[in-house]
């Protein structure tokens, strides 16, 4: 395995088109985000915070409600037809964003922005597995996320740049163009992206609310997936603490300006991005539910010192909390497309876009909390916080300690049989057929899964 193999998806000709089309939309996400808080600032001035604030709720508050039915009617419609349908109003939307002029009508535009972000992003995370191998999915998905992270970090600078060129209102224009060639680029596709008729189970003909619950009883039914979902709770608790309080650490406390807040966030980007890439490289090292455990306790013991850090520690700190942010999230993305059938996966990462993004609209109100209340030592709490329920997480829910993960390689074997009712196939013409008699059977490369076993002669390990 070397870091090649992180690439080895793009390969694909689909999927290198839909991540084309994802890298532009997220170019465009960057310049709408620095628009907005330039807008933000042109209309309420002083205020501008409290703006992005309440926008930002309303992008979590659409996310929640929306992304299960997303999910849902994913498995049911080609995908492609409905990323390129959300490209399309997102362009419009973000067109109309230029002429605002007063602050409610970017609530409205946001609401409506994230209303078909929540229908494109799961569609596309459900998509990846569908158009990729099983030996590639894992690697598109973390070359996704480190796409994402890196972007992330480069992405606000740029934006920065083109508008003060061209002018912070005309920046949207930008934006409404990056749909516009992401929408070509899914359009111009060959066929159709759907799951096969094959592929679904006889409960999906059921109304939608019957496929949305189905999607979020499978998420929390599921051991090895709730166990992470639940890990990606006390991730987000440490994470909205970096988001929302380390800019006043670092201005307040450290007495440093803006640049040296930049240089920290970049530090936590690069974390992330650097352990997309090893994820993608290595993301069969160790079991799906090892890592996220792993990347939960990083981040939150990154800020256990974090209060009394001076600026190079800080970014030490940070560059651990971002690789530790997504070690928790690509292991739980992967285990969804390991562990739930290809039918359904589509109301599953539906299901699970709304709880994770619940969960910061939880974290996000304590970090603030915190911040407020104890400006000296919110860092300090905020791991304290998520080490409890990390403990709690990990004695609760837990998968079994006896399922254990396995990887499964091809393998052939013979066994004998007899032809019955269950039993009925043709042989090749002029072969000696006896009662009974053998066949050849090929396994295929069975990705981690688990089963419940017992120690005996045959199956010896440490736990």
């Amino acid at each position: 395995m070397n870091t090649l193999t992180f690439f080895r998806s793009l390969r694909n000709p689909v999927f290198a088109r839909l991540y084309t089309a994802q890298t532009t939309s997220l170019l465009g996400d960057a310049l709408t985000w620095v628009g907005l808080a330039l807008l933000a600032f042109e209309l309420a001035g002083k205020n501008a915070a409290v703006v992005l604030s309440v926008a930002l709720t309303v992008r979590v508050t659409a996310f929640v409600l929306l992304s299960p039915l997303a999910g849902a009617i994913a498995d049911r419609l080609d995908r492609k037809k409905i990323m390129v349908v959300t490209h399309i109003f997102r362009m419009l939307i973000v067109g109309m964003l230029p002429f605002v002029t007063q602050i409610w009508q970017v609530y409205v535009l946001i609401f409506a922005l994230n209303v078909f972000n929540a229908f494109f992003t799961p569609t596309y995370q459900a998509t990846i597995p569908l158009v990729t191998s099983e030996n590639d999915y894992a690697g598109a998905i973390a070359l996704s996320a480190a796409t994402y992270q890196l972007l992330g970090v480069l992405s606000p600078g740029i934006a920065g740049s083109v508008a003060a060129f061209i002018g912070a209102r005309q920046v949207f224009f930008l934006d409404a163009l990056s749909f516009a060639i992401a929408a070509v680029l899914i359009f111009t596709l060959p066929g159709q992206l759907v799951v096969a008729q094959s592929q679904q189970p006889s409960r999906t003909t059921r109304r939608t609310w019957g496929d949305i619950k189905d999607g979020t009883t499978r998420l929390l039914t599921d051991a090895p997936i709730r166990y992470a979902l639940a890990m990606q709770l006390v991730a987000s608790i440490a994470g909205a603490q970096i988001l929302v309080n380390t800019v006043g650490y670092v201005q307040s406390t450290l007495k440093l300006g803006e640049v040296q807040y930049g240089w920290v966030m970049t530090a936590f980007g690069i974390g992330a991005t650097l352990c997309a890439v090893a994820v993608g490289t290595f993301n069969r090292s160790l079991p799906r539910t090892t890592l996220v455990l792993i990347g939960a306790t990083l981040i939150t013991l990154a800020l256990l010192p974090a209060n009394y850090a001076n600026l190079t520690v800080l970014m030490l700190l940070w560059l651990v909390a971002g690789a530790g942010q997504n070690l928790v999230n690509l292991p739980t993305q992967t285990l969804i497309a390991d562990r739930i059938p290809a039918g359904v996966q589509g109301r599953v990462y539906g299901a699970h876009f709304a709880w994770s993004h619940l969960w910061w609209a939880i974290s996000y109100p304590l970090a603030g909390w915190l911040g407020s209340n104890f400006a000296e030592r919110e860092f300090l709490y905020g791991s304290l916080v998520g080490l409890m329920l990390l403990v709690v997480v990990k004695l609760t829910l837990s998968p079994h300690p006896h399922d254990h993960e396995h990887l499964h390689y091809p393998s052939v074997h013979e066994h004998k049989h007899i032809h019955d009712e269950h039993h009925q196939h043709e042989h090749n013409q002029g072969m000696a057929v006896g009662e009974p008699h053998k066949h050849l059977h090929e396994h295929m490369m069975i990705i981690y899964h688990n089963h419940p076993h017992k120690r005996d002669i045959h199956h010896r390990h440490s736990h």
